[in-house]
Formats: C-alpha cells, sequence, structure tokens
C-alpha cells in the first residue's frame, strides 16, 4: 500500500508539473502572438506617420504657395493702384491741356472770326474735325505710356 501512495503522490506531483509546463507553454505563446500583434500594429503606425509626414509636407508647401500668390496680388494691385493714379493724373492734365488749347481757339475766334472760316472750311463747306486730332494725339500719348508703364514694370523689384 504504501508503494501505491507513493505512485499516486508521483503521479500528482507529474500531473501538477504536466499542467504547470502545460499553462506556461499556454502563456509564453501567448504572449509571443502578442509581441507580434504589436510589432504589426507599430509598423502599420511607422507606414501611417510616413504617409501623414508626406501629407503635411504638402499642405505645408499648397500653404506657402498661397502666401506667395496672395503676396504677388497685393503687388499687382499696388501696381494697379499706382498706374490708376497716374492714369488719372494724365487725364486731368489732357483735361487742362484742352480747356487751354479751347481758350487759344475762342481767343483767335475772337480777335479774327472771319480768317477761322476762310482757312478752316473744307471743299464741301464742312469745318474741320479738331476732335479727330485731339483723339489721335491722346492715342499716340497713351500708347506711349503703356509702353513706359510696361517697361517700368518689368524693372520693378
Amino acid at each position: 500500500m504504501s508503494s501505491n501512495i507513493v505512485w499516486i503522490v508521483i503521479a500528482a506531483v507529474a500531473a501538477v508539473v504536466l499542467i504547470g509546463a502545460l499553462i506556461f507553454a499556454v502563456s509564453r505563446a501567448k504572449r509571443r502572438r502578442r509581441q507580434r500583434q504589436a510589432e504589426e500594429i507599430r509598423e502599420q503606425a511607422r507606414l501611417q506617420t510616413a504617409k501623414l509626414e508626406r501629407r503635411e509636407a504638402f499642405a505645408d508647401e499648397t500653404a506657402a504657395k498661397a502666401r506667395a500668390a496672395q503676396a504677388e496680388a497685393e503687388v499687382k494691385a499696388a501696381e494697379a493702384a499706382r498706374l490708376q493714379e497716374r492714369a488719372a493724373e494724365h487725364q486731368n492734365e489732357v483735361a487742362t491741356s484742352r480747356e487751354q488749347l479751347q481758350d487759344q481757339w475762342n481767343r483767335a475766334e475772337s480777335l479774327d472770326p472771319k480768317a477761322r472760316t476762310e482757312t478752316e472750311q473744307t471743299g464741301d463747306g464742312r469745318a474741320p474735325d479738331r476732335g479727330a486730332a485731339w483723339r489721335e494725339e491722346q492715342g499716340k500719348a497713351a500708347e506711349a505710356a503703356n509702353y513706359r508703364d510696361t517697361d517700368s514694370y518689368r524693372t520693378t523689384p
């Protein structure tokens, strides 16, 4: 009997050791599986981080382009305002010159109205169009101003 008890105790100890080894093996496999799963998640996070950094760089580049375009638009707006001011000055000068010229015509006519009629009449009895000469001169002045403005715009920093 005592040998039976010894064999039972040995069997029980062996069963406990076997169960312990089995539990240890299962927990070790579970830990390895978790480690592999964590490593996969880390790798996905690295890939997502790289994608995110590329998108962030693209967003920064786009924002820089937007700032540059805004600055360029502001420069062009300032140039347009300057040109409009210059055009207004030229228009004022033209109006003043036109008034002075009209005063000269009126003065000449008041001094000798008959001479105007004789020298300015064309063959069919119509008076020549002074406005056409003014428009032609104004067109030439506008062309020169445009050329000058275009040239100065290119050399402006």
